[in-house]
């Protein structure tokens, strides 16, 4: 079964985690290379990055015409995605222990971050009975 866990960043988080010492980032960054190793070494790694800061990011829907209408993230958004892995495991209790393992990623101080992580299942496609 694949599952995408999503690490979700307050609004604020972009700019506090760039105020880190040096050395804590350094580590932050260095467990989460290392937590991508070890599940690419287990073969549960389908994919994982890290997304650009959200001011970067656009809104787009189709216009009339069918061309994309873009707009800035929203202000009122609390939290913004921050990055993502796609595991292939055996059940979703395997998927929770790596979004428990990716949550306790470090932060100031070597301090356990908590970060919330949400786990969905990848569906293949649509529910039978909508076919």
């Amino acid at each position: 079964m694949k599952y995408i866990l999503m690490m979700n960043c307050p609004k604020n988080g972009y700019e506090t985690f760039g105020s880190w010492p040096q050395k804590d980032l350094q580590a932050h960054i260095r467990f989460m290379m290392d937590l991508n190793k070890e599940l690419k070494a287990a073969g549960l790694l389908v994919s994982a990055e890290g997304l650009a800061s959200p001011n970067e990011a656009k809104i787009v829907r189709a216009g009339q015409d069918g061309a994309p209408v873009t707009d800035g993230v929203f202000p009122e958004s609390k939290e913004f995605l921050a990055g993502y892995w796609i595991v292939d495991v055996e059940s979703p209790e395997q998927a929770y222990q790596v979004a428990a393992r990716a949550s306790a990623a470090p932060g100031p101080g070597g301090a356990p971050m908590s970060i919330p992580i949400e786990v969905r299942q990848v569906m293949s496609g649509p529910p039978q009975d909508l076919l």
